[in-house]
C-alpha cells in the first residue's frame, strides 16, 4: 500500500487507460485497495433488481480506478502534477506541487 496524496475534493487527471486525458473531481479515496472514484469517469452500467424502495433496471455508476492511474492537477501549472509536503513557519505539514512550488492545501 502506497502513501496518499490525494483526498476527496481534489481535481485529477487520467493518465492511462479508457479514460486517459479526462479530468474530474475525487468523490472517495478507498485506502486498502489504492483506489479512487472519479466524478463522471469510468462509467460501468449494472443491472439492479427493482426493490421497494424503487423500480430496477440498467444503472450506470462510476468506477473506482487505480490511484497510479490518476496524477494530481495543479491550478497554476494546469496539468498533471506529483505532489509533495512541506513544512511551514507555524509547524503545519501541507501539500505543494513538485514543479512550481506552489502550496495546494487551502
Amino acid at each position: 500500500m502506497q502513501f496518499k496524496r490525494l483526498k476527496k475534493g481534489d481535481m485529477v487527471k487520467v493518465i492511462t487507460g479508457r479514460e486517459k486525458g479526462k479530468t474530474g473531481k475525487v468523490l472517495k479515496v478507498i485506502n486498502d485497495k489504492d483506489q479512487v472514484v472519479v466524478e463522471k469517469l469510468n462509467i460501468v452500467k449494472r443491472h439492479k433488481k427493482p426493490d421497494q424502495k424503487g423500480k430496477g433496471g440498467i444503472v450506470e455508476k462510476e468506477a473506482p480506478i487505480n490511484i497510479s492511474n490518476v496524477m494530481f492537477l495543479c491550478n497554476k501549472c494546469d496539468e498533471g502534477v506529483r505532489v509533495g509536503y512541506k513544512l511551514l513557519e507555524d509547524g503545519a505539514k501541507t501539500r505543494v506541487c513538485k514543479k512550481c512550488n506552489d502550496i495546494l492545501d487551502t
